[in-house]
């Protein structure tokens, strides 16, 4: 096995590779696509272990299975890059932002002009998230491997996708975890003082500065599209509404009322300029700035459609059995509130609680409220944000239309 160096066209012999040595065993998550190796998988590790350097996985017989990025200081200690025979280089990591980038050009047109153009191990870039906001690029760098190709980052996206600027958020817990600094700030080009982006025809404004995620939720735009078909004349309770994508579609396609309610008056005060960039009546909808929560157990209002879109309850997998006990409390609350025939589009974004586990919860909530619940339609992140169908971690996003009878 050899593995290409870091702007290298040299192959490095095993023997100054650092060597990952696997339990018997723990090859068959690899074998079958996984990307990841956890600690408990590896038996001995062989040669110097930095941060980010490169690796060679192998199996308890000795088998090369492939290389990655190792970090002694994560639990993920190894992110696949490559399989056995692969190299891995600049020119590769190039090619594979290139490609990314290709093949979100039909997601883009002249009324959508944001998406994401890669999306870490999905699209075999391990800690790379790249947000194409209107002219402009938004850039994560989780990894410290793939911290280490920072320039050559800036310099491909520059050459494939001729942004106007590119602004990194390097911010999240992801990083910290791999023991890196957090990094914020302009990698290229001028910053406009606001971002406006184009989102089925509507209208939104990117914080990519100091806004959750990378500036906006890009990956809610398909289910914010299926939601305005259910919308028209019908009154929305928009709860964690923050930026108000899911009312703005939803009075955008003559619904009679919405009420967004958060419990941040910054995100409130996004919801309201959103609003009025799209031309929205004032009228038409309030904000509440409320726990979700206590606003939906005291209340006496019901509603034709119920949006539940929180913020990851569990972000380990230590934090599931809370976050499962509040995914239940909040959706029964909302049974509770959906008028008769009403809809429920409920979601969760945090990965450690998987898809099945979620429909469970939701159908404990429903068994609680005495009420008929059908299911419409099981969703999930949009086509620019793809996972490994062999990394279940990857589908971190998941939801349901309800009917609530």
């Amino acid at each position: 096995m050899a593995i290409f160096a870091r702007g290298s066209s040299k192959e490095i012999g095993e023997t100054s590779m650092l060597l990952v040595h696997l339990k018997n065993g723990k090859d068959k998550p690899i074998r079958m696509g996984h990307p990841w190796v956890f600690s408990g998988a590896i038996a001995r590790v062989e040669g110097r272990e930095g941060p980010g350097d490169f690796c060679s996985v192998v199996s308890s017989s000795g088998e090369v299975l492939g290389c990655g990025f190792y970090n002694l200081h994560s639990t993920i200690r190894v992110r696949m890059l490559a399989k056995k025979g692969e190299p891995f280089n600049e020119e590769v990591l190039s090619q594979r932002i290139a490609e990314a980038a290709d093949r979100r050009a039909a997601i883009l047109d002249s009324g959508t002009d944001s998406c994401r153009l890669v999306n870490s191990e999905g699209d075999r870039l391990p800690g790379l998230i790249v947000d194409k906001y209107g002219a402009g690029l938004c850039v994560q760098i989780q990894t410290a491997g793939m911290e280490r190709f920072r320039q050559h980052i800036v310099d491909s996206l520059r050459q494939s996708c001729s942004p106007a600027f590119i602004f990194e958020r390097s911010d999240t817990d992801a990083r910290t975890r791999e023991g890196l600094a957090g990094q914020e700030g302009v990698l290229f080009g001028d910053l406009p003082p606001e971002i406006i982006v184009r989102e089925n025809g509507l209208k939104f404004r990117a914080d990519i500065s100091s806004g959750q995620k990378t500036g906006f939720f890009l990956d809610q735009r398909e289910n914010r599209r299926l939601f305005r078909e259910y919308t028209r004349d019908k009154t929305i309770c928009d709860c964690f509404c923050y930026g108000g994508g899911f009312s703005v579609y939803g009075l955008a396609a003559c619904a009679r009322s919405s009420v967004l309610v958060d419990v941040s008056e910054d995100a409130l005060a996004s919801a309201r300029a959103n609003c009025g960039l799209n031309g929205l009546e004032s009228g038409t909808y309030e904000t509440v700035k409320a726990d979700v929560f206590d606003w939906l157990r005291k209340g006496d209002r019901c509603f034709d459609c119920i949006v539940l879109d929180p913020p990851k309850f569990a972000k380990h997998k230590a934090e599931v059995e809370a976050a499962a006990r509040g995914y239940k409390d909040i959706n029964l609350l909302a049974f509770k509130k959906t008028a008769p025939g009403g809809t429920v589009f409920t979601f969760s974004c945090s990965n450690a609680v998987d898809p099945f586990l979620f429909r469970q919860i939701v159908f404990a909530a429903a068994a609680d409220s005495g009420r008929f619940v059908q299911v419409l339609h099981v969703l999930s992140a949009g086509p620019d944000h793809p996972f490994n169908i062999a990394h279940r971690e990857g589908e971190y996003l998941k939801g349901l239309v309800l009917r609530v009878l």
